[in-house]
């Protein structure tokens, strides 16, 4: 029996890591209920995993594209769920994928209800990070280090600046297979309890760079950043020229937890925050929502970004269920900041029950893991269903959005295949 069940992943068992795959099962006895999983280990060797219960038709088949979950990671129609719902094997960990030369791998399987749920058919699904002819080259320039993602093809393409708080190469790498030249810098290259004070000086000789590069369409930088990196954004749309588009995902309306300079001087005092709010749960994560003081406090009036300077266009996305803080919150005080001045510069985007940590789509979600900065498991965010669909959406948000305000009209030649 199992000789003649087949599983397919199409159009092709090899994709890159942001396309969606149909999964597929043949060769099963009419209405049999088979379970279906997903298996990867990450580069640091944590085993995440999923399963889905589902029933065939009268031919024989599954379609993950048309059938419904009836039990296990997730239920219903979901045909990249069994992607998204995995989960890690040991507590408070998120997938790490960081070597983007290595394709992100992922072993699928049906399994036999009954018995010892004997395996009736596997394949391997290889999820490309970096598509044919995109060049990756790390860079050390004065003060910034990081690593520069081109496109196949002369151009000109539009230049994005990735801001990340910890340096992780995922996005920056995927924006470049969609023909974007992208820089990634991260916010800290040290752990972040050394750093004493920040330089915006520096994120400018990034962007200086960007410019500078051949393949550059002649127009200003984009720049893409989630939490901490997204104050660091809203800081170069406002003290630095040259800055054309922003994204901001879950970011904050202030300067956060380390003084900022620029041009040998202090342009923003630090928002602090008081650990004594947070809120510990029975999993061991906590939350710290609601650590960060309030940055519209009169003696936090220092650490607001000045964003009605900035002369770019903004794209604010804020996450309803965050807990990692308030950033809908923050979102809004932008908002009505840039309001009161006149401005009408910008775009907003919510997405009720969604987590903190955004990403490209189709990795696992993370619900908790060690935070940054306070050295301590905490809660994300994010209900899996509701935090998937967001990312698939954001996604191509983010793209139309970077087109439209650099000044770049996508051609076929510019994304990257296989």
């Amino acid at each position: 029996m199992a000789s003649q069940v087949r599983l397919r992943l199409l159009p092709s068992a090899k994709c890159l890591f942001d396309e969606p795959v149909q999964v597929k099962v043949t060769g099963l006895r009419s209405r049999q209920v088979v379970t279906m999983k997903a298996r990867s280990t990450d580069e640091k060797g944590v085993v995440f995993s999923s399963s889905a219960t589902y029933r065939a038709d009268g031919s024989g088949e599954v379609d993950l594209e048309r059938d419904p979950s009836l039990s296990g990671t997730y239920i219903g129609v979901e045909p990249m769920g069994l992607l998204w719902s995995m989960k890690a094997n040991i507590q408070h960990k998120c997938f790490f994928k960081n070597k983007v030369i290595n394709p992100h791998v992922v072993k699928f399987s049906v399994h036999e209800v009954e018995g010892d749920g004997r395996m009736l058919a596997e394949e391997t699904n290889e999820r490309l990070l970096i598509g044919d002819g995109v060049s990756r080259v790390p860079v050390k320039k004065g003060n910034f280090y990081g690593v520069l993602f081109t496109p196949p093809g002369e151009g000109p393409f539009p230049a994005v600046l990735d801001l990340c708080t910890f340096m992780s190469e995922k996005r920056a790498c995927l924006l470049a297979n969609r023909g974007f030249v992208v820089l990634v810098v991260a916010v800290y290259n040290d752990k972040p309890v050394n750093i004493k004070e920040m330089h915006l000086d520096c994120f400018k000789e990034a962007v200086d760079f960007l410019k500078q590069q051949p393949k550059v369409v002649n127009k200003g930088v984009g720049v893409i950043s989630r939490s901490k990196g997204g104050d660091i954004a809203l800081s170069l749309a406002s003290f630095v020229p040259g800055i054309e588009a922003v994204v901001w995902i879950n970011g904050c309306c202030a300067n956060v937890v380390t003084p900022l300079f620029y041009n040998k001087r202090k342009i923003l005092s630090p928002l602090l925050f008081d650990l004594k709010r947070v809120i510990p749960t029975e999993s061991g994560a906590s939350i710290v929502k609601y650590c960060m003081n309030d940055p519209l406090a009169e003696e936090n009036r220092a650490t607001l970004v000045p964003v009605e300077k900035a002369k770019a266009h903004f794209l604010f996305v804020a996450s309803e269920d965050d807990l990692n803080w308030d950033s809908k919150a923050y979102m809004d005080q932008i908002v009505e900041r840039l309001k009161r001045h006149g401005k009408e510069n910008f775009e907003t985007v919510c997405y009720p029950g969604a987590g903190h940590l955004l990403d490209p789509p189709y990795g696992p979600q993370c619900p908790s893991r060690v935070h940054g900065i306070v050295h301590k498991p905490v809660l994300w965010g994010g209900e899996p269903r509701s935090h998937a669909a967001a990312e698939v959406h954001l996604w191509k948000k983010i793209q139309e959005f970077f087109i439209s305000h650099l000044s770049y009209e996508a051609t076929e030649s510019s994304t990257c295949k296989l």
